[in-house]
């Protein structure tokens, strides 16, 4: 029966064992593959926003180029009567030229008839000229509408593209003729090649038209209609090229849309993670497979290790089952060896000489009341002479047989056990009588000796009432190997936690020097961006200043595009900066009363332009903060709350709490919902209620929780989903005592019809010949003389005493030339220092610092107009001084 009970229990630990191993690594491994299924999903997610983006800034690059065109009264004329083999050359070269300086692809003007009269592309053997286009999409929805598009293959060229036209009309509004330029997209599938991933984009049909690999080009994600197919045969939109399925299985759905899919013909040989983007203009799709194989490779490990964890607890609870299971074994035993003490304890006190007695006539020693003890037991007397003992002390020592006996002194037992070795080393002598005072002193005793054949005996000593001593010994040879067992093991464990301490920081390095490399090409390749921009913006203010009406109109819309691509710059260049530890802090109490007014002053003209209503409550509250990066932060809560607010109002003022501020922005927009308000403050996380072209890069934000974490400021949320949100940031209040008085600025008097900067003599240094050209014509417009604008090679070869400029504008970063040094080397030719104006792309405080210094103005790129007029004016009038 009891063979049978411990089988059983035996057989449920195994069962426990291994089936619990089992259940927790299927449970681990699932849970953790999800989480980075999902992980990686977020990730693919994000990956195709990017491409997206970078889809539709390409697109709407030229979106307004068609329009502006077609305002052009030559091509006006050119339709509305016949043309000489002269004008119609006339006509290719100029938009040769205009195709030249908007790097598109093709321009060409088609008349009624969708004949193309004239074309950039006239000169190559497959010219647009002379072709009928009348069948083609983007030519009947231009007639028919204004404005058209469509992506297909050139049936004249054989390059595929995405062609945007605009209608022209005559002077009574009848269109006569069509204005078209086709973007080739392969720079995009180029810039896909770089991923490891398979991107494709495909079009209102489901036919896969760009991709990063030929395999998946011209692939149908569904079937088509009949007429589907009918149309795309009527506009030959892809020509002959023939249109093969692309055959997948979908294997499970992810919470965020994504599918894990088995990808058939063309055959994959593991699953993919399939993310897909939808585009509203044009309705195409972005779709992105990933290979996630590594989500299940992360699912194995976690489950191994889920496994190797619940065997080891198993493990332990043995062990620790085991331990008590000995420990109260060996209470029992206590308890039973003391009582058995005590008795013979009082034995003694009232008999002892019958005892001694007794014993002697029993020539033997052994007492029935010890002989069922586990460890070996021996009592003597107060004379130190053997007086009862155990089977298991003769067992465990191996005396001979007429060696123990009752009235036999201990001593001779130490000897014995001498000769044997069993004292340990040194001087046999000394060890008996060390053994001997201590019986003598009657002090209790505990200790462990370890025996030549390995095994270990746990030694307690007591005293008796009467002078005598009981010594017990236990075998512990079984726990000292498990503890010597468990050190090993914890031995292994400590080795492996600090190799993986190592791994992990060596990892953390890695992540660190990749972050650095990151923020190092973000701020050059921001730095780079913004020169071109630069000289944009300044052709634009050229070009507005001289159109009027509806193409006057254009060019602002063509400027704000400008003006939101560099606040995306600035944006990049700003996470860039809080990420490096660069940007540098002023932290000081001031009035927040000022900064409110000037925000509600500036986003209030914002907010009537919309239709809303933007109130603030003033305050005489003072803080401790950067005011320049608080300002930051707030303009980023009210720009968001006027962007997603399609009517009612905007609240800006602030409560105390406690030691500290709360400064609020309430809204009544749509609200955001609580399983997003985390992700908004990740970069390019935007909702999709704002106004459709307003929406922001999704950097905002994030700049936001980035300053606030740099300042220490605690950055808030609330909202409720058809009520609004409110935005907050906690700062420190300060004493009105500690304020600095602001240093008063006189602003330079309206110089009227006498403006300085009429006939003034200016030289504009740059290593950019689109910004010399930009500058050049801004500043003639307004009445300048621009002497020179050129490279730094060319200022030091033409300057001299006598042609010093009465204002320099001056790049900083010029190759191999800084701008200060150069401008240093041109005050020595000169023999003068003409006041300078730093025109840079690169946000360094510490420069600001030495321009601000030496009387230097200071404008970041690009550069806007009024700003550079405004400064150039002041800069000449503080030089003129009070005499003009």
């Amino acid at each position: 029966m009891y063979s049978t009970s411990r089988k059983r229990a035996l057989l449920l630990t195994l069962l426990v064992m291994v089936g619990g191993t089992l259940i927790s690594a299927l449970v681990a491994g699932r849970y953790a593959q999800q989480r980075a299924l999902s992980a990686e999903s977020a990730q693919v997610r994000r990956q195709l926003d990017l491409y997206a983006q970078t889809l539709q800034q390409r697109i709407d690059r030229f979106g307004t180029l068609p329009q502006v065109m077609a305002l052009d009264p030559n091509l006006q004329d050119s339709l509305s009567r016949p043309l000489s083999d002269a004008e119609r050359q006339q006509l290719n070269l100029k938009l040769q030229r205009a195709n030249s300086v908007t790097r598109t692809s093709t321009l060409t003007l088609i008349d009624h008839r969708g004949v193309a009269v004239a074309a950039s592309n006239w000169d190559q053997p497959a010219s647009n000229v002379g072709e009928d286009y009348s069948y083609r999409p983007y030519y009947q929805q231009a007639m028919a509408t204004g404005t058209g598009r469509f992506y297909g293959i050139g049936m004249t060229t054989a390059v595929p593209g995405y062609f945007l036209s605009q209608a022209i009309y005559d002077a009574d509004g009848k269109p006569i003729g069509v204005i078209a330029i086709k973007i080739e997209l392969r720079a995009l599938e180029q810039e896909w090649l770089q991923s490891t991933d398979i991107v494709m984009a495909s079009d209102a049909h489901d036919v896969v038209f760009l991709a990063n690999g030929d395999a998946w080009r011209y692939r149908l994600l569904r079937p088509l209609a009949p007429a589907e197919r009918a149309e795309m045969l009527a506009t030959r939109q892809y020509a002959d090229r023939s249109l093969q399925p692309l055959r997948s299985r979908t294997l499970d759905v992810l919470p965020d849309g994504g599918r894990m899919v088995r990808v058939e013909q063309p055959a994959l040989p593991r699953p993919m993670l399939w993310q897909t983007y939808t585009l509203t203009e044009p309705n195409w799709k972005l779709h992105l497979l990933h290979d996630a194989s590594a989500s299940g490779a992360v699912g194995r490990s976690t489950a191994l290790a889920a496994g190797g964890i619940w065997l080891a607890l198993c493990f332990l609870s043995l062990f620790i089952q085991q331990r008590r299971r000995l420990a109260a074994h060996r209470q029992r035993s206590r308890r039973e060896l003391e009582s058995v003490l005590q008795q013979h304890a009082e034995e003694l006190r009232t008999a002892q000489d019958g005892i001694l007695q007794a014993a002697q006539q029993a020539d033997s020693g052994l007492s029935r009341s010890l002989a069922h003890l586990p460890q070996g037991v021996v009592v003597i007397d107060n004379e130190q002479k053997l007086v009862a003992w155990n089977a298991r002390y003769l067992e465990l020592f191996r005396f001979p047989s007429d060696l123990v006996k009752v009235g036999r002194p201990i001593e001779e037992i130490f000897r014995f056990n001498a000769r044997r070795g069993l004292l340990g080393p040194g001087p046999i002598d000394e060890a008996i009588e060390r053994r001997l005072n201590h019986l003598r002193s009657g002090r209790p005793h505990m200790r462990e000796s370890e025996k030549d054949d390995g095994t270990v005996l746990e030694i307690r000593g007591n005293p008796l009432p009467d002078g005598g001593f009981v010594t017990s010994y236990a075998d512990i040879t079984a726990y000292k190997n498990t503890a010597r067992e468990l050190r090993s093991l914890a031995d292994a464990l400590e080795h492996r936690v600090a190799e993986r301490t190592r791994d992990l920081d060596e990892a953390r390095r890695e992540a660190e020097r990749a972050n650095r490399y990151k923020t190092r090409f973000v701020a050059s390749a921001v730095h780079d961006l913004l020169q071109p921009l630069n000289a944009a913006r300044m052709f634009v203010s050229v070009l507005r200043g001289k159109l009027q009406g509806d193409a006057r109109e254009l060019s602002e819309h063509v400027d704000a595009a400008l003006a939101a691509q560099d606040a995306i710059l600035n944006s990049l260049l700003d996470i860039s900066r809080l990420e490096s530890g660069t940007l540098q802090t002023n932290v000081r109490a001031f009035a927040l009363s000022p900064l409110l007014e000037t925000l509600a002053r500036e986003f209030g003209i914002a907010a009537q332009s919309r239709g809303l209503q933007l109130d603030w409550v003033d305050t005489k509250a003072v803080v401790v903060s950067d005011e320049a990066l608080l300002r930051r932060i707030l303009q980023n809560f009210l720009s968001n709350a006027l962007r997603y607010t399609p009517r009612g109002r905007v609240l800006i003022g602030c409560r105390r709490d406690g030691e500290q501020l709360r400064i609020e922005v309430h809204d009544q927009g749509p609200g955001i919902p609580e399983s997003l308000q985390g992700e908004i403050f990740e970069e390019f996380r935007r909702l999709n209620d704002g106004v459709e072209q307003e929406r922001g890069a999704g950097l905002g934000l994030a700049i936001v929780e980035r300053i606030g974490r740099l300042l220490g400021h605690r950055i808030g949320l609330r909202s409720t989903l058809g009520r609004g949100s409110v935005f907050c940031v906690t700062v420190a209040l300060g004493q009105a005592e500690a304020v600095v008085a602001p240093v008063p600025v006189v602003a330079p008097a309206d110089p009227g019809d006498d403006s300085p900067l009429r006939q003034c003599r200016v030289w504009s240094i740059d290593d950019d010949p689109r910004v010399c050209a930009a500058t050049r014509a801004l500043l003639e417009r307004w009445g300048c003389n621009v002497e020179l604008a050129d490279g730094p090679q060319a200022a030091l070869e033409i300057a001299s005493a006598f042609n010093v400029p009465q204002l320099l504008l001056l790049d900083v970063r010029m190759g191999e030339w800084r701008g200060p040094e150069l401008y240093e080397e041109l005050c020595l030719l000169w023999q003068a220092r003409p006041p300078v104006i730093l025109v840079t792309a690169e946000r360094d405080d510490a420069l600001k610092a030495h321009a601000a210094e030496n009387g230097w103005g200071f404008l970041p790129k690009p550069v806007r107009p009024p700003a550079l007029r405004a400064l150039m004016t002041q800069l000449l009038v503080r030089h003129r001084g009070p005499g003009g």
